[in-house]
């Protein structure tokens, strides 16, 4: 694949920007299997401590959440339930912000990904949330702590897309006034969105 990485200077931008910067982008996990890559389609920004819908809300720090308050670019892979979700940390050092990946749209490893899903799934099924996506592509909790920018897990450039849409993240009912916060974003149209 003939891919220009993102360089670790990309993801110091504010969270809200890199939120929407990401949308076009390519999310690849090279794993012995093969590789699996999509499009980012869709992200929600969480900024930490006055985001009472984050982890790092009022600064909490945990094993969990100390990546989010180094450096930008690295992955912050959580498990909720019984998928991980995969976040790019954002925001500077010691002010713990993320950018969750929602969804992506397929471009290499589909086979790959149907193995991992199912294959009686339809192929929006595949990608088209956090839990899926990280499924599809063979993202798990070994991935926390990864700098972006370096193999096996990895986002390079692709296209900006022309539209993107906006409005409230979702499945964060009990966090007070953060629950309307439009900081979810999406390329306008695309049918891998979530929903």
């Amino acid at each position: 694949m003939g891919y220009k990485l993102l360089k670790s200077a990309f993801y110091k931008q504010p969270t809200l920007n890199l939120a929407q910067s990401l949308l076009g982008h390519i999310l690849i996990k090279e794993t012995n299997k093969g590789i699996a890559a999509g499009v980012i389609v869709e992200t929600e920004a969480y900024i930490g401590p006055d985001d009472r819908a984050a982890h790092s809300f009022g600064n909490r720090r945990t094993k969990r959440t100390e990546i989010m308050f180094g450096e930008p670019g690295y992955a912050y892979v959580y498990e909720m339930h019984t998928h991980s979700l995969v976040n790019v940390v954002s925001g500077e050092v010691e002010k713990p912000e993320a950018v969750l990946i929602r969804a992506v749209e397929p471009v290499e490893g589909i086979n790959l990904m149907y193995e991992r899903r199912g294959l009686n799934k339809k192929e929006t099924d595949l990608t088209n949330g956090p839990g899926k996506l990280t499924k599809a592509l063979g993202i798990t909790k070994e991935d926390y702590g990864h700098p972006l920018f370096r193999k096996p897990l990895y986002i390079v450039e692709g296209e900006a897309p022309i539209d993107i849409s906006k409005g409230p993240r979702i499945g964060i009912q009990n966090s007070g006034e953060a629950r309307d916060y439009p900081w979810r974003f999406w390329i306008t149209g695309n049918r891998f969105v979530s929903r």
